[in-house]
């Protein structure tokens, strides 16, 4: 079987993890997770990281930070892994769900300022309310959508304008330049999943990262269980959101080979692009954005206008017959059962677009051989 998108594990990670069993720091601290912590920093343009148990921790921990609470509402992209909208409600608020840009599949910044000025106002106080429900707006969340980065200024801005914190869900985007520069000081707060299915992995895991001090160290503070050292003694509600010295042993070993492993992903993106163009045009048939920059997180081909969901199983259990991993991609969160009544915005191009969306495998280590099978497939079944 092609997988999809599997580890890379091929360089230190099994020498790093027999150090930490040979040292006995397996939990969470240990050399491994302060290295790990500046190379992820070094790697977003960030002045420091903290290391988190999982991407959505990170995320949490992220919007509890700049002060999203109980019965407020944070504005997201609908169309992204729900673990982004989970976050929101963790901390007691709700998704405010808006449509994306075309161009990027990232949240569209002109649609944003016109929900804002449409739906909200600011009060005496200076805060910014949706005026039908009530709810403070407590964050702006984009989500760097396959590693691309949207039009960060346009959300900056906007985030200014109306006095709201800007967090990014980057939890793909790692490796990602925008305008030719790292994207750690774009946001307030960005943060980082390292699952096994990303570019760089730890088992698990996540980061925030960022350029304000006083920010991320709250970040650690509140993910340490809000402790004051050195007795036990707490001065808020904090979390045991650590990431593990063993989840960051692996983390560095990954790290070292970040620029290779970005590569490969751009390589794999190029391959089916230009082996399948004049095929797909003749069909209708279009790939995934790729913005300026971009991580090329996922790769693959999106199906014409008017196929649905299970036209991409069907293409889908076609590839797995001939042994290539293949998957139909984010289900929209206004779509979602626990998220079925929250405020959102016209929908229509997320709606048209996630049916007919199929990833196709773009493992760091695919082979050449491997990347033809797969286009050889792919137009033998859609013919």
């Amino acid at each position: 079987m092609i997988s999809l998108a599997i580890p890379n594990l091929n360089g230190n990670e099994k020498k790093y993890l027999d150090n930490c069993i040979d040292t006995t720091f397996v939990s969470s601290v240990g050399e491994y997770v302060n290295e790990f912590e500046k190379m992820v920093a070094e790697s977003t343009g960030s002045i420091g990281a903290v290391a988190t148990s999982s991407g959505t921790t990170g995320l949490h921990s992220a919007l509890t930070s700049v002060g999203v609470k109980h019965g407020e509402l944070v504005i997201i992209p609908t169309f992204t892994f729900i673990a982004s909208a989970n976050a929101i409600r963790h901390c007691g608020a709700d998704p405010w769900l808006m449509d994306i840009s075309e161009e990027d599949w990232c949240l569209n910044p002109v649609l944003v300022r016109s929900e804002i000025e449409k739906h909200c106002e600011k009060r005496a106080d200076g805060i910014l309310y949706h005026k039908e429900n009530g709810k403070r707006v407590a964050a702006l969340m984009p989500v760097y959508t396959l590693g691309n980065v949207p039009d960060m200024e346009a959300f900056r801005k906007i985030a200014d304008d109306y006095g709201i914190p800007l967090v990014v869900d980057a939890a793909c985007a790692i490796g990602a330049t925008y305008d030719g520069k790292k994207f750690g000081s774009l946001a307030d707060l960005s943060v980082l999943s390292f699952n096994g299915n990303k570019t760089i992995t730890c088992g698990g895991g996540g980061a925030v990262v960022g350029c304000d001090q006083d920010r991320l160290d709250h970040v650690r503070h509140i993910t340490t269980t809000a402790r004051v050292w050195p007795d036990y003694d707490f001065d808020e509600v904090g979390f045991n959101y650590r990431m593990t010295n063993v989840q960051a042993a692996i983390g560095v070993a990954q790290m070292e080979r970040l620029d290779s492993f970005i590569d490969a992903k751009r390589r794999a993106r190029a391959y089916y692009e230009e082996k399948l163009e004049s095929w797909a045009q003749d069909k209708g048939i279009t790939f995934f954005p790729t913005t300026d920059g971009s991580s090329c997180w996922f790769s693959g081909i999106v199906l014409p206008e008017g196929a649905h969901l299970e036209d991409a199983k069907r293409v889908c259990a076609k590839l797995k017959e001939s042994e290539i991993e293949a998957r139909s991609f984010w289900k929209p969160v206004h779509l979602q059962k626990p998220y079925a009544d929250c405020p959102k915005s016209d929908v229509s191009i997320a709606e048209s677009l996630w049916q007919r969306i199929i990833t196709l495998p773009c493992s760091t280590n695919i082979t050449e051989a491997e990347l033809k099978k797969v286009t050889d497939s792919v137009i033998e079944i859609l013919n």
